[in-house]
């Protein structure tokens, strides 16, 4: 497990943090080991009802690939591109 703080928003309540937090680990091992499409992308809409605005998907997604070196962005489109099997991105 690597040592960053995920980026939250201490508005959110403790269940918007753990959907958001959901997200970071999913997108973790969507580079690490791999994870199925379909749990990824389940996961990234429960994410969508915390952070309603793409703008801040944005935001949040380039404050995590700055720590972590791993895009939200990147890792959405393929799971929509490619949503059955696995997802596992290239580092």
């Amino acid at each position: 497990m690597r040592e960053y703080q995920y980026p939250l928003n201490l508005d959110w309540t403790t269940d918007e943090m753990v959907l958001v937090m959901n997200m970071w680990d999913a997108l973790e091992q969507a580079y690490e080991k791999g994870i199925p499409t379909e749990k990824f992308l389940k996961t990234h809409q429960a994410f969508k009802t915390v952070v309603r605005s793409i703008g801040e998907e944005r935001r949040l997604g380039r404050e995590f690939e700055e720590l972590s070196g791993y895009s939200l962005y990147r890792t959405v489109q393929e799971a929509k591109n490619n949503s059955t099997g696995k997802l596992k991105m290239k580092g």
